[in-house]
């Protein structure tokens, strides 16, 4: 059995961070990239240098998402690997929040994964072919304190793969959970200098999922952990 090879893809919940190094990676292999966001006015020089197609679209939105893919098909052709990096959250003491920003929040991270999964699922069904990787959190396996709502989103995305990569890896589609223990180094979030090495670099990260969309159908894995080697755990 050879390993499947993918075409497009398309990054939900895009930023300059993880979403970024994807878009960049999965375009430097040969891939057709597509990403959306919520807000896409700074996602200009990411679709310069990749050559991505951006789109516009609130992932919590059922007819959002359903154009998105609309949209990304008629450009081109639906994604065979399709990722779900958008996330929510708010803090703050659990007798304290407001319930309505709780809601949002928990819409983003895990409603939010259900529509974009569903429509992916949709197209990949019929080709017996495809990805669907899913961007998790250390909140999806522990809760913290003042973090209430993360916690909620990120537990629910986590079912939301377990539950899918039973029921689409035996019809083809490669579904992966990955667990991201710790900060992501960005530009607003410099490592500090007395602790090198203690946020995970995007790109380090973004090497890690190509690695499990390069895995062979015999050794899929459902969920992968990545963490910094100072990181407790």
């Amino acid at each position: 059995m050879n390993k499947n090879t993918y075409r497009s893809a398309l990054i939900v919940g895009t930023g300059p961070g993880l979403s970024a190094s994807l878009a960049r990676l999965f375009a430097k292999n040969g891939l057709k990239v597509a990403v959306a966001a919520r807000q896409t006015d700074k996602l200009a020089a990411l679709a310069k240098e990749t050559g991505a197609a951006v789109h516009k679209c609130n992932a919590a939105d059922p007819s959002d998402v359903a154009a998105l893919f609309a949209a990304v098909e008629a450009k081109d052709a639906a994604p065979d690997v399709v990722v779900y990096n958008a996330s929510g959250r708010v803090r703050g003491a659990i007798v304290d929040l407001a319930p309505e920003e709780v809601r949002k929040a928990i819409e983003v991270s895990a409603f939010g994964a259900f529509l974009v999964t569903q429509q992916a699922a949709r197209r990949m069904l019929p080709q017996s072919h495809g990805a669907i990787f899913l961007t998790g959190a250390t909140a999806g396996v522990k809760g913290f304190a003042l973090s209430s709502s993360f916690a909620m989103g990120k537990f629910a995305l986590r079912g939301l793969a377990q539950s899918m990569a039973r029921e689409l890896s035996p019809k083809g589609i490669h579904v992966a959970h990955f667990v991201i223990d710790g900060g992501i180094r960005s530009d607003a979030r410099p490592t500090p200098a007395n602790n090198p090495d203690s946020l995970l670099e995007p790109d380090a990260i973004a090497e890690t999922y190509w690695a499990v969309l390069q895995q062979h159908r015999s050794a899929w894995s459902w969920e992968i952990e990545v963490r910094p080697w100072v990181e407790k755990f």
